[in-house]
């Protein structure tokens, strides 16, 4: 048995949550590999809305594990603070017994956070625009080999290990960004929500996954953020601090890539991106105003104004490229719908070269997306069930699409809710 893996393909909020949501049911373990409680990821079902940040998608599926996995870092209060949430809205992680937690996930202290509210602030008008949950500088700490881990708050010297961090921490306040700071409520709550989440089980996620794959049963791994905000293949240095990418789901959770088996990739039908760096298809007009309202375009957690831009081919071959992508899932086609022309970035122009490929630098003031126009379907498609019913205006933009990348659309949203999604299968059309 091999897992699957559901990641993004562009710069985040692609509706991954949603996909994963959906499939969940067909899965005995849902894994979350990677990021932090930076990623907000929102579902709709029977009338209501939620959003999940460090838990996972298939939380709400009957039968379902759900792991957080070793490749997370995990805020103690935030997550404790998702999972009360859940409990006031009916459904209680602990009495369903369904969430289990990595002892190898790095752990966000208070003063990452703060640590990461000074170093935005510092950089001024060069900021990356990052949430400032403290993600960045807990990865740091991970990779320095300075971090503390989950199953550490089971050790005895917990509390000694945390308060060297903390100190090392409040120096580089003091000399780099001459902050003294106080957090002690913070801290308090820090260590409460420390022991609450030792109520789940820690588990080795590495010997978990693996016997549930020696064991014939179906592992989903779920990916937060986007492929073009890898740490390491993104748009650097405008990117988050994890490997965002199907190796990341090898890594954050322990599984030889042999044993990868279908690597799903979530696109919108146009581009969005949060925060700083650059963005080649970006519309900063009126059309991409329309596409910021009629798409719900704000950060699930940060509530910012997503940027907002035409469908760029060249990074999405990039992205299928990088993560081995055997199938995709378009979302949010229904945003379009009001749009008499469509217009598709191909290729990119940089004085009188043409690039193919995704370039190195995309920040350079002469590289320009070369668009083409395509007729919009001008017909509301959200109450559509079936592919035979898509108008063929959006037919010959998915197909045009999959000719493009050489991958097929096996999945259509068409609105937010669980039930507005088509299977798009090359029979069903």
């Amino acid at each position: 048995m091999t897992a699957d893996i559901i990641l993004g393909l562009q710069w985040g909020d692609e509706g991954k949550g949603k996909i994963v949501d959906l499939l969940s049911s067909h899965y005995d373990l849902i894994a979350r590999f990677q990021g932090g409680p930076n990623a907000g990821h929102t579902l709709e079902f029977s009338e209501k809305k939620f959003v999940l940040n460090t838990v996972p998608s298939g939380i709400f599926a009957k039968g379902t594990l759900n792991l957080i996995g070793s490749g997370v870092v995990i805020d103690p209060i935030a997550l404790k603070n998702e999972i009360l949430r859940l409990k006031n809205e009916g459904y209680d992680l602990l009495e369903k017994q369904n969430l289990m937690i990595a002892k190898r996930a790095h752990l966000i202290l208070p003063t990452h956070r703060l640590l990461d509210e000074a170093s935005e602030y510092q950089m001024g008008d060069q900021k990356i625009g990052t949430t400032m949950k403290g993600i960045g500088p807990a990865y740091e700490d991970k990779f320095g080999r300075l971090g503390l881990r989950m199953g550490d708050s089971n050790e005895p010297d917990f509390r000694a290990k945390y308060r060297r961090q903390v100190a090392r921490h409040q120096i580089v306040l003091k000399l780099l960004y001459d902050r003294e700071l106080s957090f002690e409520e913070e801290e308090k709550e820090f260590f409460e929500a420390i022991e609450f989440l030792k109520l789940f089980p820690l588990v080795d996620s590495e010997q978990l996954v693996n016997d549930y794959l020696k064991g014939g049963k179906k592992v989903l791994a779920e990916g937060a953020q986007g492929t073009l905000l890898d740490v390491d293949f993104g748009s650097y240095p405008y990117v988050t601090s994890s490997t965002t990418t199907s190796a990341g789901a090898c890594v954050g959770l322990g599984i030889a890539p042999q044993k990868i088996g279908e690597v799903v990739g979530i696109f919108k039908a146009y581009c969005t991106r949060v925060g700083a760096g650059p963005f080649p298809t970006e519309l900063d007009n009126e059309t991409g105003e329309l596409l910021r309202k009629n798409g719900k375009e704000f950060g699930a957690v940060s509530g910012r104004p997503r940027r907002t831009g035409w469908l760029d081919l060249p990074a999405l071959k990039q992205a299928i490229l990088l993560n081995g992508v055997t199938q995709l899932v378009m979302t949010k086609a229904d945003v379009l719908s009001e749009l008499e022309t469509i217009y598709v970035c191909t290729r990119y122009s940089e004085g009188s070269a043409i690039r193919e490929h995704l370039p190195y630098a995309l920040d350079r003031p002469e590289l320009k997306p070369v668009l083409q126009a395509m007729a919009g379907w001008k017909v509301d498609i959200q109450n559509v069930t079936s592919a035979e019913a898509i108008p063929d205006a959006l037919k010959i933009y998915i197909e045009f699409i999959e000719a493009e990348l050489g991958v097929p659309v096996t999945l259509l949203s068409v609105g937010p809710d669980r039930r507005q999604t088509i299977p798009y299968l090359k029979e069903a059309r």
